[in-house]
């Protein structure tokens, strides 16, 4: 059998992901968001903790998260306690919460970087009116859980994404409740993001007594 001529073996390449753990990302554990909390905090990076907090409690994608612009998250002096996005991959609108420490970090980083309600949330260093790369925000990411012993290969930004879903799924086994706060089109798409399997489905059923 031949080698292709696209395969990068074939001139000596190694493959793009030679080297790399792919698959899904694993989501945080509750005292691991508390590390990264602490973390922040004694570096005195507000910015970065007001964009952990809504990454967290948002579950947004980081397309969707690094555009939020300040007039969806204030309303009048204050942090809204609830926000709703379109979603740039499906086009669908999607519903978050902001619970109190996410909104406590939001506006001591909103108070200090100051614009308007058309102003991105998060802007580039590079350019003021543009907003945080995905790039970027992948990069802080890794600089996040490194800090606190993880490995970048595991965790990404589809880390912060997962976590506070596959945490409502543990405590309620609702997975209509989680498709809907994730923007899932089709229940199939949460299981699999999730991870449900067999065994997860068992183990629900064990602790439901009729």
């Amino acid at each position: 059998m031949g080698i292709s001529q696209y395969d990068p073996a074939a001139r000596g390449r190694p493959a793009w992901n030679a080297g790399r753990q792919v698959g899904a990302k694993r989501a945080l554990k509750v005292r691991q968001i508390w590390a990264i909390r602490f973390f922040l905090d004694r570096e005195g990076r507000m910015r970065d903790r007001a964009l952990f907090d809504l990454a967290i409690d948002s579950k947004l994608r980081g397309c969707d998260l690094v555009k939020l612009k300040i007039g969806t998250l204030v309303t009048g002096h204050d942090i809204r306690a609830r926000a709703m996005v379109i979603q740039q991959k499906t086009g669908r609108p999607v519903q978050f919460e902001i619970t109190s420490d996410a909104r406590t970090s939001l506006l001591a980083w909103l108070e200090r970087r100051g614009g308007s309600v058309e102003d991105f949330a998060f802007p580039s260093r590079a350019d003021p009116n543009d907003h945080l790369s995905t790039r970027q925000y992948a990069r802080l990411v890794d600089e996040w859980v490194t800090a606190i012993g993880l490995r970048k290969e595991e965790y990404g930004t589809h880390s912060l994404r997962r976590t506070k879903a596959s945490l409502i799924y543990k405590a309620t086994g609702n997975l209509r409740a989680v498709q809907i706060l994730l923007g899932h089109s089709k229940i199939e798409n949460t299981v699999r993001y999730l991870g449900v399997d067999v065994e997860d489905a068992l183990e629900l059923a064990e602790h439901t007594e009729v």
